[in-house]
């Protein structure tokens, strides 16, 4: 049985039968039945139902939302946040998936009697393994676009976030998506691991980099269309020459936004030697008026971890960073109170011999290390294996943009941080996955190309 506990509470909310290896079969099977009558509909009418699917999607907001707070922890306003974006974000699929779909005439030669096309086909049937942390916006850059392109889905929501993946799939049946073409499989790693290794056109998960390797390994003898989004440790650099408060805060929010539970939230911070002091003042002075408490609280912006296992990293880490010179500033704790709370933890004196600069955190704590200068800072932050977002804080464009030139990541950010935007490829470098989703290559993403050589007789 699936047991789903609010993370808050400690409570088990619901208990669910999971998938077995013949349910699995068996979706499977019927995945590939209907997955051709789905292509083989106007597209016209596949956007129709996404379409009803957003709309629905925005009626019923408040009730989703405290549907995904249960059973994750998020904060009520930032999973009201979250289905908010899920709607522009359909807005973008809505408006481009048409052109781009549609075949391309690339030679035409009358005198020849010769032309030439590219036909944008689907892959068949699209495996989702999807995440809990932001569950609308992770699964919906797979599911949309896989979708309108005419796949037929198998939708493994995180077991962190099973109802709000169930709740997902009866919107989308009752916007007009065939039940078949659009298949909820429910269950932990055990059934993530079965779903995987099918035969199917392609696997797109979102979740660890050892995971992602795993998938990889079991994934490739099908030869299925692999897109991996995994891990960042997201680097931000704030120059010499910044508004201090500004970017103090903007960086706070960036790193404990979704208790510090988000692949591109800023995972260490190197400030410049000249403006240190007077930065980690003004960012500890915001962490301080951080709002822990109940998620379904509307002031509350501070909830629980959605996983208990993972205050133990979090407390190895600061472990860690003490025993290696590393100063906290404040937090550094679990909360003695029911439910996964940590206290929202800064350590300064930071350096790369410690984990909490070095491994994924996942949670509300933040390395600051200062630096000499740009140099030192484009250096460090690209000792990593991982490579998601980087960003840097400048008043200076040209500096800032020299930096983000050299850095190895996949997003690079201006004075902002954490930011996802539907019109750009969302795409990660070294152990952050391989792939990409979002703008117009997230839709051709979910097809395979086929060439059309015409001669007239």
């Amino acid at each position: 049985m699936l047991k789903i506990e609010n993370p808050a509470t400690e409570e088990i909310i619901r208990e669910l039968e999971e998938d077995t290896p013949a349910s699995i079969d068996d979706k499977l099977r019927r995945a590939k039945a209907a997955q051709h009558e789905w292509a083989a509909r106007p597209v016209e009418g596949r956007l129709a139902a996404i379409r009803h699917f957003r709309d629905r999607v925005v009626q019923h907001a408040e009730e989703l939302a405290r549907t995904t707070t249960s059973e994750v922890g998020k904060p009520i306003s930032q999973s009201r946040n979250e289905l908010r974006g899920l709607a522009f974000r359909t807005d973008f699929f809505l408006e481009h998936a048409a052109a781009v779909l549609q075949e391309e005439r690339v030679l035409w030669a009358p005198d020849q009697g010769l032309e030439e096309r590219i036909a944008h086909e689907p892959l068949g049937v699209v495996v989702n393994v999807s995440a809990w942390n932001y569950p609308y916006f992770v699964g919906s850059n797979v599911f949309l676009p896989a979708l309108l392109a005419g796949n037929s889905v198998l939708y493994k929501p995180s077991e962190h976030a099973t109802l709000t993946g169930l709740a997902i799939a009866e919107h989308l049946h009752a916007a007009g998506i065939p039940e078949d073409v659009f298949i909820t499989v429910l269950g932990g790693g055990a059934v993530g691991a079965d779903l995987v290794k099918r035969p199917v056109g392609g696997v797109f998960f979102t979740g660890s980099y050892s995971t992602g390797k795993k998938i990889a390994a079991v994934a490739a003898p099908n030869m299925a269309k692999l897109q991996l989004e995994l891990g960042g440790k997201d680097p931000v650099y704030v120059g010499d020459d910044v508004d201090v408060r500004a970017a103090a805060e903007a960086t706070a929010d960036g790193a404990f936004y979704n208790t510090g539970q988000s692949c591109c939230s800023v995972e260490r911070i190197y400030v410049h030697e000249k403006i240190h002091d007077a930065f980690v003042q003004a960012f500890v002075e915001t962490v301080k008026g951080f709002v822990i408490g109940d998620p379904m609280d509307e002031k509350t912006y501070i909830g629980p971890l959605t996983r208990k296992a993972q205050i133990a990293v979090l407390e190895d880490q600061v472990a860690d960073a003490r025993a290696k010179g590393g100063q906290v500033m404040v937090g550094g704790s679990r909360m003695s109170r029911k439910g996964h709370y940590f206290e929202p933890t800064v350590i300064v004196g930071a350096n790369h011999d410690m984990k909490v600069m070095i491994d994924e955190s996942f949670g509300p704590i933040i390395g600051i290390q200062s630096v000499s200068g740009d140099h030192q800072a484009l250096g460090l932050m690209n000792d990593t294996e991982y490579g998601l977002t980087a960003g840097v804080y400048l008043k200076d464009r040209r500096r800032a943009e020299h930096i983000l030139r050299g850095v190895h990541a996949g997003s690079a950010y201006w004075n902002c941080c954490d930011r996802v935007s539907p019109r750009l490829p969302w795409a990660g470098r070294g152990h952050s996955g391989v792939g990409s989703t979002l703008s117009k290559s997230g839709i051709l993403a979910f097809t395979q190309p086929k060439a059309w050589h015409l001669r007239k007789a």
